[in-house]
C-alpha cells in the first residue's frame, strides 16, 4: 500500500524563524569543518604551539611586561589571533565553496531567510574558533605555558564577540569574492595585519601616539586585549569599553551583511 502522507496537502507553518533550518544549517557547516579536524583544529594548535616555542628561543627570557614574562603576555593574543583568522576562514570558505561549486543556488532556495542564513553561518564560524580556543587552551595548560583565566566571564565574552565579529566579516568577504584568489587578498592583506597589528605581540603603549590611535580604531585589538585581561588581569584598554565597542562593530556590520544577503548582492545569477 503506497504512503498517502505526501497528497493530504497538510501544509506545515514555519512561523517567523525557521529554528529547524536554521539548526539544520548550523549542523552542516560544523560537520563540514569538523570531518577535516586535522586541518581546521589540530593545524591552527600546532601553530599557536610553535609561535611560542620560536619566541621562548628567540626572545630574552628577562623580557616582559608589568612583572610578568613576554611568553605569559603573548600567549592570549596568540590563541585569539588563532581563534579570529579560523572563524574569518570558515565562513568566507564556506560562501566562496557554495558560489564555485554551484550549490548557492539550493542556498537561496530553501526555505531560509537572510537572517537564518546569516545566523547558522556565524554561529558555525563561532563553534570553529571556541573548539580551536579549547584545543589550544588545553595543550598549552597541559605543558604548563598557560594558567587557567582569572575572569571565565571576560574570556567567554570576547571570545563569543571577537569571533562572531571575524565570522560576519568572514561572510562578507566570501559573498564580495568570485575566485579564491581575491579571497587570500582579503586573508592575507587585510585579516592577517590587523590581527598582528592588534597588540598581539606587543603593548600599544609602546607605540607612538599618531600609531596608537590607528590600534584604537583597530577592533580586533579589543578583542586580544580583552582576553588578555581574562587570563592575566593586565590590559591596555578598558575591558568595559573594549566589549562595548566589540557590541557596536557586531550589530553594524551584522545588520550590513542581513541587508547584503537580502539583496542577493553577488548571490543570484
Amino acid at each position: 500500500m503506497k504512503n498517502k502522507n505526501f497528497n493530504l496537502g497538510i501544509k506545515r507553518e514555519i512561523g517567523p524563524v525557521n529554528w529547524t533550518g536554521l539548526f539544520t544549517l548550523y549542523l552542516k557547516e560544523v560537520k563540514r569543518f569538523s570531518n577535516v579536524f586535522l586541518q581546521t583544529i589540530t593545524a591552527p594548535m600546532v601553530t599557536t604551539l610553535l609561535f611560542v616555542i620560536v619566541f621562548s628561543i628567540a626572545i630574552d627570557r628577562s623580557a616582559g611586561f608589568k612583572g610578568i614574562s613576554f611568553i605569559t603576555f603573548l600567549v592570549p593574543g596568540l590563541i585569539m589571533m588563532s581563534v579570529l583568522q579560523n572563524s574569518f576562514a570558515n565562513v568566507s570558505s564556506a560562501f566562496m565553496t557554495a558560489k564555485v561549486q554551484g550549490s548557492i543556488v539550493d542556498l537561496l532556495m530553501s526555505p531560509l531567510g537572510p537572517i537564518e542564513i546569516l545566523i547558522a553561518h556565524a554561529m558555525a564560524g563561532v563553534t570553529r574558533g571556541l573548539c580551536v580556543f579549547m584545543a589550544s587552551f588545553i595543550l598549552l595548560w597541559g605543558l604548563g605555558i598557560l594558567d587557567l583565566p582569572r575572569n571565565f566571564i571576560w574570556m567567554i565574552l570576547f571570545l563569543l564577540q571577537g569571533a562572531f565579529l571575524l565570522a560576519i566579516i568572514g561572510m562578507l568577504a566570501g559573498i564580495w569574492a568570485q575566485k579564491f584568489d581575491q579571497l587570500a587578498i582579503i586573508s592575507n592583506f587585510v585579516i592577517q595585519p590587523l590581527a598582528f597589528l592588534s597588540g598581539t605581540f606587543y603593548s600599544i603603549e609602546r607605540l607612538p601616539e599618531t600609531l596608537k590611535i590607528v590600534a584604537y580604531c583597530n577592533p580586533i585589538f579589543y578583542a586580544i586585549d580583552g582576553l588578555r585581561y581574562s587570563f592575566l588581569g593586565l590590559s591596555d584598554a578598558s575591558p568595559i569599553t573594549g566589549s562595548f565597542i566589540l557590541l557596536l562593530c557586531n550589530l553594524g556590520i551584522s545588520f550590513f551583511a542581513w541587508h547584503i544577503l537580502k539583496t542577493g548582492y553577488r548571490l543570484r545569477a
